[in-house]
């Protein structure tokens, strides 16, 4: 039942009378969230293929030393096409198809950086704990199929673009890895980036696959702002987030694949968190849908064997430094949200809060360091 549940937003919509919706929608999202409008072409489109197109801007104060930093950023959510038991090829390339459509949406609309989900030319099934086939979909980062169409859409649209799959390191003994491919908008590959925290949680069996990455927390310099990408489960660590700031991303993707029954308490506050302490703008993107599997599978939980991992929940959103975040996108289909960014908010942000100037980034080093060794106990005092 819980994934026919389209959305709070829709029920607050149709059940909310409008005199109290306005405030609420104030206190569920932190102020008045300005909406965008879309080119016609671009809804229609929307329509047409059945996804969701939502749009917002989040502004800052205007400055006199200072030019606005405005940039379009989008998240995409989806369903895979295909059953989890077609051939691998078909199922990649009626992904590819879904996804060009709404590349194109977000071109239209103006996207400068766009980021797809976690894994997502492929069904996640890392739940199953088989080689065959799914590790059939693992592909270079830098050369394979998968980068060189999205290369081709970066450079006619002008976008960057964020491409989280499944890596096979050909440079590294083809182990497996679990990645982020930046592409920029001239079409060049700028680099890559890897999942720094594998679950080990139910069906997220993802260390029969891949082990964390080690690219640490890097930032990539775009024509349109500095980026990080922070992969799934990476959310759920603090200190994870803390580095890309301390690297400078101005805004943090954190493409994601999870179900309802594990995490969805914690997804409306994890990237709104992290946007807060960080002084960046987060885009939390999960996938959407229920993918069944051929061969039943267990969690070790001693619950009966089961084809599916349960219902991944989409509910797409993007947050703020000042804390403020857009409704989230829908819990049961494909979509696109886009947020109007102006990355002047970012400094104006520290500069009003003193959270980075009031870290302690040599008392929790000198501490981690003490923590790291055989000999330390906690400081506890009795």
């Amino acid at each position: 039942m819980a994934g026919e549940v389209e959305s709070i937003e829709k029920f607050l919509d149709e059940y909310m009378p409008s005199a109290e919706l306005k405030e609420v929608k104030r206190l569920l999202y932190g102020k008045e969230i300005r909406l965008l409008e879309f080119p016609a072409e671009a809804e229609e489109l929307a329509k047409e293929k059945d996804f969701e197109l939502k749009g917002y801007g989040c502004d800052a104060a205007r400055e006199s030393s200072r030019l606005p930093k405005i940039v379009r950023i989008a998240g995409v959510q989806n369903k895979i096409v295909l059953p989890t038991s077609a051939p691998v090829a078909e199922q990649r390339d009626a992904i590819w198809a879904k996804i060009s459509e709404i590349i194109r949406c977000a071109a239209i609309c103006g996207v400068n950086i766009l980021c797809l989900q976690e894994a997502w030319t492929m069904p996640f099934a890392f739940c199953t704990r088989e080689k065959k086939p799914w590790a059939e979909f693992a592909e270079s980062a830098e050369r394979g199929p998968t980068t060189k169409f999205l290369q081709q859409l970066a450079q006619q649209y002008n976008m960057v673009i964020v491409s989280p799959i499944l890596e096979r390191d050909e440079d590294h003994g083809d182990i497996l890895a679990n990645t982020a491919v930046i592409i920029s908008n001239t079409g060049d590959v700028m680099g890559k980036t890897c999942k720094n925290h594998i679950p080990r949680v139910g069906d997220f069996n993802e260390s029969t696959y891949y082990m964390e990455g080690n690219t640490g927390h890097r930032v990539f310099q775009t024509q349109f702002g500095k980026i990080a990408v922070n992969i799934c489960y990476g959310r759920h660590h603090p200190q994870n987030w803390m580095m890309y700031g301390v690297n400078g991303a101005e805004i943090v993707f954190n493409p994601s694949a999870t179900v309802g029954a594990l995490s969805e308490p914690l997804w409306p506050i994890e990237a709104r968190n992290a946007a807060i302490a960080n002084s960046y703008f987060v885009c939390g993107i999960n996938r959407v849908g229920t993918e069944t599997f051929p061969n039943e599978f267990t969690s070790g939980d001693g619950k009966p064997a089961h084809k599916d991992f349960g219902h991944f929940y989409g509910s797409s959103y993007v947050a703020a430094p000042d804390g403020s975040r857009t409704p989230g996108l829908s819990r049961t289909r494909d979509g696109i949200i886009i947020a109007e960014v102006d990355l002047n908010l970012c400094r104006q942000v520290k500069d009003h809060w003193g959270f980075r100037m009031t870290q302690r980034l040599d008392l929790y080093a000198e501490e981690l360091a003490d923590v790291n060794k055989p000999s330390w106990k906690p400081n506890i005092i009795n």
